[in-house]
């Protein structure tokens, strides 16, 4: 398998491998597990149930979340700027 690496990054990625003692692929190999890790740990959260007292909360703002307010806090926000205006 061949992958094209910018030489900018690849250069320093090398260079760092070296100085530990690993392999260039080595090094790639542990960043692609750490990342796909992080991202399944991601996808883990987006996929959890919102507890109820969230759900109640959303309720009072209109009860629709926006893809980046997984815990609801901006819809709660904007509910009670709205209210106290």
């Amino acid at each position: 398998m061949q992958v094209a690496i910018n030489p900018n990054i690849y250069g320093p990625a090398r260079v760092y491998a070296e100085r530990k003692g690993l392999d260039i692929t080595a090094v790639i190999e542990d960043f692609l597990v750490k990342f796909m890790s992080s991202a399944k740990e991601k996808e883990a959260v987006a996929d959890q149930e919102l507890p109820d007292v969230v759900k109640s909360l959303l309720g009072a703002a209109g009860g629709q979340l926006a893809d980046d307010d997984l815990n609801g806090r901006k819809a709660y926000r904007g509910y009670i700027e709205e209210k106290y205006k």
